[in-house]
């Protein structure tokens, strides 16, 4: 081999191991575009979520980082979510001020009419169909003002919704650290000011991941994680802070989480029926679907019968919502597991038994229990210094973050900027 043909032969395989670095990261440009000269005048948000960070975790551990970003900003007693209490409903209804009774995402898995297909939150085709997905999610909204947005993970993100993307974005991938997450953001603040994103968001599993695997009142597990985590936020805190941009920082989780023991896990098939309805399982509520809609009432009455730590609704009386359903993608009956039991599979149960582990955590019951509570902290220039507001319902997010980008706010949202305007100081 010659010398040249050995240099070409180098370049080539550096060049394509650089390809795969890139890939292996999933970086995802949308449409890029450039800040209008009034969006060059913005101020900057980062939204974060921590999935699963129920709202005691923070007095209970006392996180150095986060006491400190709580104790010069805001924060809310804690973040009432959306019903059902679940992942991709609540972050979506962060992103949009709706219900998912109104933006659709009703829960991690559901059955759409319109579309005549099962959105599952496993099921990549799915995830980033935007036909699944009502309301503007904010990236959207400062993008059709011709203000850069970028994501790192959040619900909706992947999806071209109203057939668009954030300008950057990734595709979802768990496996990618936090310190990766955090460099990624504070790249994105140092990029040229028409290029420089004004809005971030930001996702981390940690916290649902530990809360599952071992239920939040495992002290030790919840705060060897929590720490780890708070590192990662601190030195995201930190970077901003040396930007020297006027950059605001909202904190939020999607819910809490209640401790579950493995022997109050129900089979799924204990109510399954395919000759009579389709169930779709979100554990802490299962949605029925009559194959036959004049057979409603006597499914109901079936299902009735066979109630053992659960109970059936018919929809429009099922609790937990705050307004009655109208979406008819929630099917004509709703079954909900009594506090403290959770729907799963008979095979997983299995599984669960036979190990060590006795205790888990779920979540997805009815807001109005403490447990499945959030938290939302803020701080930066346009929120007031060491103040505490009542707990506050998630729908209330969205037009607070129009306010401070400069947005207008949609008049079809169900948050309301006066539930959290007390939290910006007068000026904003």
């Amino acid at each position: 081999m010659s010398k040249k043909t050995y240099l070409f032969s180098i370049v080539c395989t550096l060049f394509v191991l650089f390809l795969s670095c890139k890939s292996s990261n999933s970086l995802v440009k949308g449409t890029p575009i450039t800040n209008s000269k009034a969006a060059q005048q913005k101020p900057y948000l980062i939204l974060i979520s921590l999935d699963g960070f129920r709202w005691d975790y923070v007095e209970r551990f006392q996180p150095p980082n986060l006491v400190e970003f709580i104790k010069n900003g805001v924060q809310a007693e804690s973040l009432i979510p959306a019903f059902p209490s679940k992942t991709f409903p609540n972050h979506y209804t962060i992103a949009t001020g709706m219900y998912p009774d109104k933006h659709g995402i009703i829960g991690n898995s559901f059955y759409s009419y319109k579309k005549d297909k099962l959105y599952r939150l496993g099921n990549r085709e799915t995830v980033e169909d935007g036909n699944f997905y009502g309301g503007t999610p904010i990236w959207v909204a400062a993008e059709k003002e011709n203000m850069v947005s970028a994501s790192f993970f959040f619900v909706g993100t992947e999806a071209d919704v109203q057939g668009m993307h954030p300008s950057y974005y990734y595709t979802f991938d768990n496996k990618i650290q936090s310190d990766v997450r955090v460099n990624q953001a504070l790249d994105w603040l140092a990029m040229p000011k028409k290029k420089r994103p004004h809005l971030i968001t930001m996702y981390f599993s940690d916290m649902d991941n530990t809360g599952h695997d071992y239920g939040p009142s495992n002290d030790e597990k919840i705060k060897e994680t929590l720490y780890a985590l708070d590192k990662h936020l601190g030195d995201l805190f930190k970077g901003v802070k040396q930007t020297a941009l006027p950059v605001n920082i909202i904190i939020v989780s999607d819910h809490g989480m209640k401790d579950i023991a493995v022997n109050n896990y129900l089979p799924i098939q204990a109510v399954e029926n395919p000759s009579l309805y389709k169930t779709l399982n979100n554990g802490a509520i299962v949605n029925i679907h009559p194959n036959d809609n004049s057979q409603i009432d006597s499914i109901y009455t079936y299902l009735k019968t066979k109630e053992q730590n659960f109970k059936v609704y018919k929809t429009e009386d099922t609790p937990g919502f705050e307004h009655t359903p109208q979406n008819e993608d929630w099917g004509k009956l709703q079954v909900l597991p009594d506090m403290g039991y959770y729907f799963t599979s008979q095979k997983r149960i299995e599984m669960l038994l036979k190990g060590d582990n006795k205790n888990f955590g779920v979540h997805g019951y009815d807001p109005n229990l403490k447990e499945m509570h959030g938290i939302f902290y803020a701080n930066g220039p346009a929120f007031k210094n060491g103040y505490i507001t009542d707990a506050v319902k998630n729908i209330h997010i969205y037009p607070v973050m129009s306010k401070i980008l400069g947005l207008e706010i949609p008049n079809d949202i169900d948050g309301d900027l006066n539930e959290l305007i007390d939290v910006l100081n007068a000026a904003d």
